[in-house]
């Protein structure tokens, strides 16, 4: 690598590639060329990064030469075909899909818990966690640190945007057939007004939520409430770790919110988990219930944090603490923790660069 690292943006129009865009004009300018790339359909559109226009280019194998990292924003069938070829042209890969999170060759990395992973690489892919679980892993970790998790039970209210612009244009139109009705009141009037088309919902979501998120996995769980399990306990190197999750759609368009219920090796207490949240790098900590200062998805929408209220320690065990938190889906959840990879990554090539 010669001067500053070329970068490569794999799905730049779609809605994460559109933030991404945002963050990397707005954190320090560490890559020379950037390079954007998208589907055929949208060849040849041009989107702004740094304040320049770029044209979008083609996927295509030769469109990676001289890509020293290459950030994946793509559907998981689009990575797990494409990222391979990608790292065999030399470029280093951070994923934002699920193609890899679980393979045991690939690091699954969040920079605020385990950013020593980046460095260990077979397959020249870094793998980036699912929204739900970066919405709440920073707080979790910084607590895991400090008490050691036992065991987690987590319920999920994810936001529309995590099922793509088909979710939020389904949620937008069932809303304004809603509005200013009685709607709501009996059974089933709220399905037969928005009628059988739900998109990417198995029921209506407008005036209602959803107790079902991914597809689905053996014993009634849901293929989302397994990646919660399964990404947990990787990034925080717990193979044995309790987890448990529900997960929810609820007519919220961007930004996730959890309750979770962490049970602790150690006793807790909520002045010690206020002080380890309130220092911890990633989290914001708004916990005044009785001031009504705590986070919703409608006030943390477009911030980077992870932001945590409502810390109780449980009323029956003296190791385990009861909390609640949201973050933004689209930055944190995507594109902003594979933007921290990434530029932990061209930190490292920058430093094997060195005579």
């Amino acid at each position: 690598m010669n001067g500053r690292p070329t970068l490569a943006v794999v799905g730049a129009t779609g809605a994460v590639g559109a933030v991404m865009l945002q963050i990397l004009s707005q954190h320090a300018d560490i890559w020379g060329e950037i390079r954007l790339i998208a589907s055929p359909r949208t060849y040849g559109r041009k989107l702004t990064v740094r304040g320049e226009e770029t044209e979008v280019l083609g996927l295509s194998e030769q469109v990676f030469d001289g890509v020293d990292v290459a950030l994946f924003l793509v559907p998981d069938t689009v990575s797990a075909h494409w990222a391979p070829l990608a790292a065999a042209r030399g470029a280093v890969v951070v994923d934002n899909s699920a193609a890899f999170r679980m393979d045991p060759d690939v690091p699954l990395v969040v920079p605020e818990l385990n950013p020593h992973a980046v460095r260990t690489r077979p397959r020249g892919i870094v793998a980036s966690p699912g929204c739900a679980t970066l919405s709440m892993i920073v707080a979790v970790g910084a607590l895991h640190a400090e008490f050691g998790a036992r065991e987690l039970v987590v319920s999920s209210y994810q936001a529309v945007s995590a099922t793509g612009q088909d979710g939020v244009t389904t949620l937008r139109d069932q809303l304004s057939l809603v509005a200013g009705t009685e709607l709501g009141t009996h059974p089933g009037d709220v399905r037969r007004a928005v009628g059988e088309t739900t998109g990417p919902f198995p029921a209506p979501l407008a005036l209602n939520v959803v107790p079902w998120a991914g597809s689905a996995r053996q014993d009634g769980w849901s293929s989302e409430e397994m990646a919660i399990r399964e990404e947990t306990r990787k990034i925080l190197d717990l193979p044995e770790l309790r987890v448990a999750a529900t997960c929810v759609h609820v007519p919220v368009i961007t930004a996730h919110s959890l309750t979770v219920h962490a049970r602790f090796e150690r006793e807790v207490t909520v002045e010690r988990a206020h002080e380890i949240l309130a220092t911890s790098p990633g989290v914001v900590l708004f916990d005044d219930p009785e001031a009504g200062d705590f986070p919703t998805p409608a006030d943390v929408v477009g911030t980077d944090p992870t932001w945590v209220g409502r810390v109780r320690r449980s009323l029956d065990n003296p190791r385990a603490l009861e909390l609640f938190v949201c973050g933004d889906n689209l930055r944190k959840g995507a594109a902003l923790n594979t933007v921290q990879i990434a530029e932990a990554v061209a930190a490292g090539l920058a430093k094997s660069a060195k005579p």
